[in-house]
């Protein structure tokens, strides 16, 4: 027992290593994409009609005017002390302040979209693998063809075409000020993110049934008496669910770090959205920021699912061992 708990300690140390080593790395490279593309914070913020003077000196204000290594080291050292700096533009508000108000937002709509998901996504491919070669089961595989093909930004106008402007059931987009609750301004934005894990996991809840049903235990239990329901439900889906939990998991890590489109599309004050207008405004600090804490969300959740899935699968515990 010592000797597992000392080999998944390793384990989990070595991925957390890694695990800075690639958010280094992500930083490193959107710093200097930021810092190579035409124009700047300092432009942004003077404007169009700014004279030549105007930018340098607010340049110099900004501390843009010293070197792109020095900046960039300056803000990691900054940055592994949980300080991001300041906001370029508005109230200089601590970008801290920022990440903290947003990343509820994204965490919310997040855990919605994946647990609505998991429930299509999971009951489609059981259906599917039980009606195998039906027309049931073409059906399902028709439509998680459709949801991982397409992508967000096409489902957008057409669920906005639908639900908005054709039924007129569903608000646009979020509103600040809230009317009705929140839940309301959400279901748009939570059944777009959830479209391609829900397309996922039916196919690989499809997948893994159809290897279950046509295991030994199966055809035993069938040919005990064991009424359909129960075979389907209890002995074929709990085991088939397996492969499933842990894509469910990665599934909810991709959605915390993709929700750039969908929360900028439907006005949503999330994390996506932020760092989208920062890009816009050449907002350095904001980027980053929102960058390394979307890709530490995404590293932590997997690490999670990593170490929770032998708890719950003993072949995996067994092959550890």
């Amino acid at each position: 027992m010592s000797s597992s708990l000392a080999k998944t300690s390793r384990a989990v140390g070595l991925r957390l290593f890694y695990g800075l080593l690639s958010l280094l790395f992500v930083s490193f490279v959107t710093f200097v994409a930021d810092e190579v593309s035409p124009g700047d914070a300092a432009m942004a913020r003077a404007g169009e009609k700014a004279s030549p003077e105007a930018i340098a000196r607010i340049r110099h204000e900004m501390g843009l005017d010293r070197p792109w290594p020095e900046r960039y080291l300056r803000f990691v050292g900054n940055a592994a002390r949980g300080d991001f700096g300041v906001s370029y533009f508005g109230t200089r508000q601590p970008v801290s302040e920022i990440i903290q108000r947003a990343l509820p937002m994204t965490a919310k709509i997040a855990f919605l979209a994946v647990v609505l998901a998991s429930g299509i996504g999971i009951f489609l491919g059981t259906l599917a693998a039980v009606y195998q070669h039906h027309f049931i089961d073409k059906a399902a595989l028709s439509l998680s063809t459709l949801g991982v093909t397409l992508p967000n930004f096409v489902l957008i106008p057409i669920f906005q075409w639908f639900f908005t402007l054709k039924l007129g059931i569903l608000p646009l987009s979020y509103e600040a000020q809230l009317k009705a609750p929140e839940i309301y301004y959400l279901v748009l934005p939570v059944i777009v993110m959830s479209a391609r894990p829900t397309a996922m996991l039916a196919r690989l809840t499809r997948a893994s049934m159809i290897d279950v049903l046509q295991q030994e235990f199966i055809k035993l239990a069938i040919a005990k008496g064991v009424p359909t329901f129960r075979v389907y439900t209890v002995h074929a889906l709990r085991n088939a669910l397996l492969p499933v939990l842990t894509a469910i998991g990665s599934s909810f890590g991709i959605l915390l770090t993709g929700s750039f489109i969908t929360e900028t599309a439907f006005m949503v004050p999330g994390l996506g959205r932020e760092a989208i207008q920062a890009i816009q405004k050449r907002d350095t600090p904001v980027i980053l920021a929102t960058v390394l804490v979307t890709g530490a969300l995404f590293i932590l959740v997997n690490l999670i699912v990593d170490i929770l899935m032998p708890l719950v699968d003993p072949r995996i515990r067994d092959s550890q061992v």
